[in-house]
């Protein structure tokens, strides 16, 4: 392979630095009992975490931006203005939470090993998966069942008012 700038007319073409795959060591030596029931109970804390903050991110942080956009529409007047306040506290809040997420998958790998597991991959993906399909479904019970999707005499508002 030609990566030598000389080569190559100084285009790097090779894999950039620092974005090797990951190598984990073999096995991690295992410890006692008692330390594989302290790791083994914080890697399940840790994941409890990971799938609370996962929920956050379908509900109460959408809601709170919506809830600070409009108090910045309230106190100045300017939709324009709750709109932005609305849109730069969800994409801040978003992904603060998702970087919170990243790293706590990381340390779950990290003390799942330590408790004496083979652990390579995190569970991220799979409980932002899980939690998406708990949040969609708890919006169709509400959407459906709770609000209604027709009129006010199906959806147990007041008719004829």
């Amino acid at each position: 392979m030609r990566s030598d700038p000389s080569d190559n007319g100084g285009l790097f073409v090779g894999r950039r630095p620092g974005t090797a795959p990951v190598r984990f060591r073999a096995l991690p030596e295992r410890g006692g009992e008692r330390r594989q029931r302290v790791d083994g109970s914080l890697a399940s804390l840790l994941l409890v975490a990971i799938a609370f903050i996962s929920l956050l991110c379908w509900g109460p942080i959408p809601l709170l931006c919506l809830w600070l956009g409009s108090q910045a529409n309230y106190l100045s007047g300017s939709v324009s203005l709750g709109l932005l306040v609305s849109f730069a506290a969800l994409f801040g809040l978003l992904f603060g939470a998702l970087t919170i997420l990243r790293r706590l998958d990381h340390a779950w790998i990290l003390v799942r090993r330590a408790a004496g597991h083979d652990q390579r991959l995190g569970a991220l993906g799979r409980v932002f998966a899980a939690t998406a399909i708990v949040g969609a479904a708890i919006f169709v019970i509400w959407f459906l069942v709770i609000h209604g999707p027709g009129s006010n005499s199906f959806s147990g508002g007041r008719s004829g008012l």
